[in-house]
């Protein structure tokens, strides 16, 4: 348990980053999710609506510190060869 103040004001600020993370993490996955299910049902340009969608909220999770940058890069590149095959 933190005893020192300055340990108590850390303590508070790491609830708080975490909570904020925690939101824009699941916001992230739903945006992904989306883009899964519009591959999976097939349909091209809804895939491609919602990967455009999906793009700008995971370069943000980069910025903000959720993802490393890499990471994003690798799930940009397979979700785009996978809407891309759908043809």
């Amino acid at each position: 348990m933190a005893n020192s103040p300055q340990a108590k004001k850390r303590a508070r600020q790491n609830e708080r980053r975490f909570q904020v993370n925690k939101a824009r993490r699941s916001r992230v996955r739903t945006y992904l999710r989306k883009v899964e299910e519009a591959i999976a049902s097939g349909d091209k340009a809804v895939a491609t609506a919602a990967l455009r969608e999906c793009q700008p909220e995971l370069m943000r999770g980069v910025t903000k510190g959720i993802f490393h940058k890499n990471t994003v890069a690798r799930k940009m590149s397979r979700l785009s060869a996978r809407v891309k095959a759908l043809g």
